[in-house]
């Protein structure tokens, strides 16, 4: 433990998962994988839109953004929890853990909101399509993203500096494999019944809110949608919903298992499971899920294709 005078604590070390050195290298190269697809599905994906006019849309404008901070909150941890794999070291500066916390937490949060701010759109645009155009206009467009940025950076300012303000002295050894609250306030020797609170309420307020958001507007968008009579109608406004309604499904779902599950002897455990899932994972499968289910997207990358294709023909 490294401890100066009453426990100023110059770092930290990752345990991570704690496995053989085989299964390590295996999941080294699987979580590369992981890791290089998701840079590569989310920056084409920021990219295709920049550059395609027909993705010039509200729905396209929040799902850039989705991309960009999927990049941002999945790089965060991503590279330390490889270099953990591979280097007996694992040792974390104690500033370096502060941003690594302070930049996962600002971006998952964003993740939160932006998905929520496409439910909105999709219910404006099923529910009211002739005012469409005006509820979300580009100022309005612009307006939710930064809105959803600004909460992230105080929801993340406020865990942070409650976090790395008490006193460390039970150990510098993080039963984890990023820097994260739980873990980091259990080594605390400090009262921690204040910062347990404020996650519980800043956690709690952001999840039901974006939660009830989504759900209150795919409540309006299926009575919409059963009030069609045309089954061609239903099927086609719901396959604009399809993409979204699953990757707020997994992303929700994750986070659901991370912080109801009972506490048990395999919690911790549990946790990193659901932190790879959630921080590693689901970065990589948005991407592909808004590529292979939507019909403008696909279009879009052949068309691109296409015109790669001549390019190089040429």
């Amino acid at each position: 433990m490294i401890q100066y005078n009453e426990t100023e604590v110059k770092g930290f070390y990752l345990l991570g998962f704690g496995v053989q050195h085989d299964i390590q290298c295996f999941l080294f190269i699987v979580f590369l994988i992981i890791y290089m697809t998701s840079m590569v599905g989310n920056t084409g994906m920021i990219l295709l839109i920049h550059t395609d006019s027909r993705l010039q849309t509200p729905m396209y404008f929040f799902l850039q953004h989705l991309a960009f901070v999927d990049i941002c909150y999945t790089s965060a941890i991503t590279p330390k929890m490889l270099q953990t794999f591979v280097v007996e070291d694992r040792y974390i500066s104690f500033g370096g853990c502060v941003v690594q916390l302070l930049i996962y937490a600002i971006f998952a949060t964003c993740d939160c909101y932006l998905l929520a701010a496409m439910a909105v759109d999709r219910y404006v645009a099923i529910c009211k399509p002739l005012r469409y155009p005006i509820l979300m206009s580009r100022k309005v467009c612009i307006q939710m993203v930064a809105g959803s940025y600004l909460i992230g950076s105080i929801n993340s300012s406020v865990h942070t500096g409650f976090t790395f303000s008490l006193s460390y002295c039970k150990s510098n050894h993080i039963n984890h494999f990023f820097c994260d609250v739980p873990p980091i306030i259990s080594l605390s020797c400090s009262n921690i019944e204040t910062n347990i609170k404020i996650l519980v309420i800043f956690v709690g307020f952001n999840l039901i809110f974006t939660v009830l958001v989504v759900i209150f507007s795919y409540m309006y968008i299926m009575a919409a949608i059963l009030k069609m009579s045309s089954t061609a109608g239903r099927k086609k406004t719901f396959s604009t919903c399809a993409s979204h309604l699953t990757a707020v499904t997994i992303f929700y779902g994750t986070l659901a298992y991370m912080y109801l599950q009972p506490h048990s002897d395999n919690s911790e455990e549990n946790m990193k499971v659901a932190s790879v899932f959630y921080g590693i994972v689901i970065p990589m499968l948005n991407p592909l899920i808004y590529s292979l289910r939507n019909k403008e997207v696909k279009d879009a990358i052949k068309l691109t294709k296409k015109k790669l294709f001549r390019f190089d023909t040429q």
